[in-house]
Formats: C-alpha cells, structure tokens, sequence
C-alpha cells in the first residue's frame, strides 16, 4: 500500500532523512513517533507529495510517485490521498458540508453525489445537525471531526495526519483517537499518523520510531 525505500532528504546542509524504509499495509493505522526534529514530518510530506526526496522511492497504491509530472501529481493527491494537520485549515466563510465538498468539487464530481457523500460523512462523524454551520460556529473537536471528513471525500487510499490532536484537550484527543479506529475497522481506512500521543501509538497496528533522521 504503501513502501518507502530508502528515503534522504536535506535542507542545505543539514541532513534530516538519512535512508528510512518503512512499509504500511491496505487498511492498517500506523504512528511516527519521536521527538521534535527526528524527520516525522518531512517523511509524511514526502509521502504526501507535498515534499520531494533527494533519493529513495515511494509507491503509494502500487505509484511510484517519483513518475509522476506537476499535474498528474495534484490530480493523485486529490484523489489517492487525504490530509489531516494540527490545524484543521477549513474555509471560513464555507459551511462544514461545503468544506467536505471542496475535494469533490476539484476532482469534477457532480454537486448532487458530492453532496449526499458529505451528508453521509458528516453523519458517520456525528456532526448531522452541524452541517451549514461554518468553522467558526464549531468546537475545536468538531472542526477537526469536519477535517477528517474533508480528507475522506474522496475515498484516498491512504489518510496522512499530522499531530491531528496537536490542538485539542484530552477529551477531544481521544474521541478522535476512536473515529479514526471506527474509520479503519468500518472502511478498512489506511492511516499513517505523525504523533506525539504515547496512547494512540501503543493502540496502532505498527509504530515507527525515528531520532536524528533514522528508524530506531
């Protein structure tokens, strides 16, 4: 599903991938742990598209992404791929089930079938009477919960979060930490999470540690 090999990435002079080689299974949650400036994130963007290795390989979904031309990687990461950050970065001036369309919408769906995906979303994730209500109208929780529901738009076949409860308290940490077990086991959803939640590491199915660039 998804198969890094050997991945290097530098910023000038300073080496923060160092030849990392991780695996992930269809329908498996996985955890990057570490500490801060281990490299989690800059793997998680590179497997995002959103960053380029200086050397290595990734497929995603049987795709060497390295393959892939500017336009042909915008249409894979709206498409192929869903992305959930600290911040949940939802237009303020749309409401939630307008945000949960926007993929959708840029992938050329039909507003009619968008919008009964997004309905049946926003349901699952328990926001059914929040659903014109825009992001500023909405609890932190609930705002995340709209986020997930934007990156699921599309049925990607791999959600790439990144201290998704960065920002939330304890209690909204772990309602999250369940919908995107409910995701995994209703939809047999991937996930690859960049965390520092010592409880959802040691709840996922394959945690991988990094320091100074490296798995340990």
């Amino acid at each position: 599903m998804v198969i890094c090999q050997n991945i290097f990435k530098s910023y000038g002079t300073l080496p923060v991938l160092k030849g990392v080689s991780i695996e992930i299974a269809k329908g498996e949650l996985a955890c990057i742990v570490g500490p801060s400036g281990a490299g989690k994130s800059t793997l998680l963007h590179i497997i995002g598209t959103l960053d380029k290795a200086d050397k290595g390989n990734v497929r995603v979904n049987g795709i060497d992404i390295s393959t892939l031309k500017q336009d042909e990687l915008a249409e894979f990461r709206n498409r192929q791929l869903g992305f959930v950050f600290q911040f949940h970065h939802l237009l303020p001036e749309f409401t939630a089930l307008e945000n949960v369309c926007m993929p959708a919408f840029i992938a050329g769906k039909q507003e009619k079938a968008a919008q009964q995906r997004a309905k049946e979303l926003l349901d699952f994730m328990g926001l059914k009477d929040r659903m014109e209500h825009k992001p500023g109208e909405l609890s932190g929780g609930e705002q995340q919960r709209v986020s997930v529901a934007r990156a699921l738009m599309n049925q990607p076949a791999v959600i790439l979060a990144d201290e998704p409860t960065g920002n939330l308290d304890t209690e909204r940490s772990e309602e999250l930490h369940t919908l995107f077990f409910d995701l995994k086991k209703t939809f047999g959803q991937t996930f690859i999470i960049v965390t520092h939640n010592e409880k959802l590491a040691e709840k996922a199915d394959r945690t991988f540690a990094m320091k100074d660039g490296l798995l340990v």
